[in-house]
């Protein structure tokens, strides 16, 4: 089986530096250096459409632009790029999100993918309205999805729940394809509900050690509903020609991390009721020493971000054999980001990724417009493609559809 690669499109705003948000914590001013604005985002995911890629995922709260509306304003300008869209949903009713699904299935030519994110965080979650608990969170959830996948069927449903009630509902039409739902949650009531209604569920990137409980704690509930589920996991990466290189990117990083800011965002993330975001938590345990918590696995992204908080980071060999590993424990689908997305997008695409199709780990979805590709170019040896669609006013690097920037060794600031 082929290995899936998603890649990340930063709507809370992009930099040279993280940018901390997620998990009810704010986004850090790092997120001023890019905006995301509609022309960036497109060169993004144009980048990681041509260098094979599979699909996008767009995160989903208060700390990051709405998730549906930017992705359908993106999708007009690529080709083949699926959306992974984050949405919660507590925020919808279940007939409309079922036929806003379908709407983006016909529009986009079947790209839509759906990362159904209940909701860790209950102060969050109240400023749009939403005041259940987090365990009833997941019962609605169960609801939720049991009404959506029977509306996509093409049956009629009424549903009287302790959460939902809807009656006579119907799709005038059908998404096809269906959309894959995308699922991830570390509490009991999250294994449950992913193995009824999963098609993949998703994992922050612990350890090898920790992701293989995970994926056999969520097949065993599989099997009790008669299912199979894939399985994925959500990681940064820093990968460079020498791991040296790689480390000194990721101490840079670690770097500008204010330690007024990280006491900020870690005493924030502390109050998260959410069993996944504990999990990274743990990993770091909110120093700077020990981040390397398994080779080439480092933890430090957490201490300024919520949510995913650990990155892969290495030479592009050591990168592609921490990948390997985590296949051989069963995941298949790869979701990853880096700093900035648009550069570190073309370092992963354009080094580790024509490694793991040597092994036969990979494969480009389009091989025979696929970019030309080199395990060993780096992003400042890339060549531009054809012009981009958006006015060069709106993109950050504007004129042309690969574009230049200044050498990630230099250090210097995006406009």
């Amino acid at each position: 089986m082929s290995l899936t690669f998603h890649w990340f499109l930063p709507t809370n705003g992009d930099s040279r530096h993280v940018v901390g948000g997620g998990h009810g914590t704010p986004v850090t001013a790092a997120g001023g250096d890019r905006p995301p604005s509609i022309g960036y985002l497109t060169q993004i995911a144009r980048a990681a459409e041509d260098l094979g890629f599979t699909g996008a995922l767009t995160p989903t709260g208060a700390w990051c632009e709405d998730a549906w509306l930017t992705t359908a304003m993106v999708s007009r300008h690529t080709e083949r790029l699926k959306f992974l869209v984050a949405f919660r949903p507590g925020f919808v009713s279940p007939t409309l999100a079922a036929q806003m699904a379908s709407t983006f299935q016909r529009q986009s030519g079947g790209r839509l993918l759906l990362n159904v994110v209940t909701g860790g965080e209950s102060h969050e979650q109240r400023a749009y309205g939403d005041f259940l608990d987090k365990d009833a969170r997941y019962a609605r959830t169960d609801e939720f999805l049991q009404i959506v996948r029977a509306l996509w069927d093409g049956g009629t449903v009424d549903l009287a729940g302790e959460h939902l009630r809807i009656e006579d509902a119907r799709l005038a039409r059908v998404p096809d394809p269906l959309p894959e739902i995308y699922f991830g949650g570390s509490s009991p009531a999250a294994g449950e509900v992913a193995a009824r209604h999963a098609d993949v569920y998703l994992t922050w990137g612990e350890p090898p050690a920790a992701v293989a409980e995970k994926i056999a704690w969520i097949r065993t509930l599989a099997a009790k509903e008669g299912r199979t589920i894939r399985f994925g996991i959500r990681l940064h990466v820093i990968t460079r020609d020498t791991s040296e290189q790689a480390w000194a990117e990721a101490q840079r990083l670690l770097d500008g991390f204010d330690p007024e800011t990280v006491a900020a965002v870690q005493a924030g993330l502390a109050r998260s009721e959410s069993e996944g975001q504990k999990r990274m938590l743990a990993l770091h345990g909110g120093g700077r020493d020990g981040l390397e918590i398994h080779p080439n696995l480092w933890a430090g992204i957490g201490l300024v971000r919520g949510g995913a908080g650990t990155a892969l980071v290495g030479s592009h060999t050591e990168v592609a054999e921490r990948i390997a590993e985590y296949h051989r424990l069963g995941i298949d689908e790869f979701v990853l980001s880096g700093y900035p997305h648009l550069e570190e997008a073309y370092w992963f695409g354009e080094n580790v990724l024509p490694r793991l199709a040597a092994q036969g780990l990979w494969a480009h979805p389009t091989p025979t417009t696929a970019l030309s590709t080199s395990a060993s170019r780096t992003p400042s040896d890339s060549t531009p493609a054809d012009a981009a669609a958006q006015p060069a006013a709106q993109v950050p690097f504007a004129g042309s559809r690969t574009p230049r920037w200044p050498s990630p060794r230099d250090g210097a600031r995006a406009p």
